[in-house]
């Protein structure tokens, strides 16, 4: 007996929601590397404590893999969500730890991403958490509008 794969088609809801992620964060990892900008030209040289604020690959390579690990986390929460709404109502244990491994994995991936942020000296720290919370802000503020248009 042989067992067939069952490959699953990426709904429409998930494609669009998971656009409307990556190009928010997308927008806001550029308004953060602007800031950086600034404060690389605005920050003198002989700041208290020896401070500078960096603008170089490091600043780049930690928005590039904050951004990717961020929306990659949210497709596949996305994915989850869409396995578990095809399921049956008897199968809403099934459905719960579904959704709780996939919860526990992709909170993983997200620490991983923050040790490896912290440990390698090649990615900046800040640049690669900050993305990390940018779909939930996101999220937040589009339910907030959507509230105000009465949806």
């Amino acid at each position: 007996m042989q067992m067939k794969k069952v490959y699953m088609a990426v709904q429409s809801a998930v494609k669009k929601e998971t656009s409307f992620i990556a190009i928010g964060t997308g927008i806001a990892c550029l308004v953060m590397l602007i800031i950086f900008f600034i404060l690389h030209q605005v920050v003198p040289s002989d700041a208290p404590f020896g401070y500078t604020v960096p603008f170089d690959y490091t600043i780049f390579l930690g928005a590039i893999g904050g951004l990717l690990v961020a929306v990659g986390n949210f497709f596949w929460m996305g994915l989850t969500v869409q396995k578990i709404t095809g399921m049956s109502e008897e199968e809403t244990d099934r459905a719960r730890s579904t959704m709780a491994v996939s919860l526990r994995y992709r909170t993983m991936l997200q620490l991983l991403w923050v040790i490896i942020a912290i440990l390698v000296p090649a990615v900046n720290l800040v640049t690669g958490v900050v993305p990390l919370f940018i779909p939930s802000i996101l999220i937040k503020i589009r339910g907030i509008l959507s509230a105000r248009k009465g949806r």
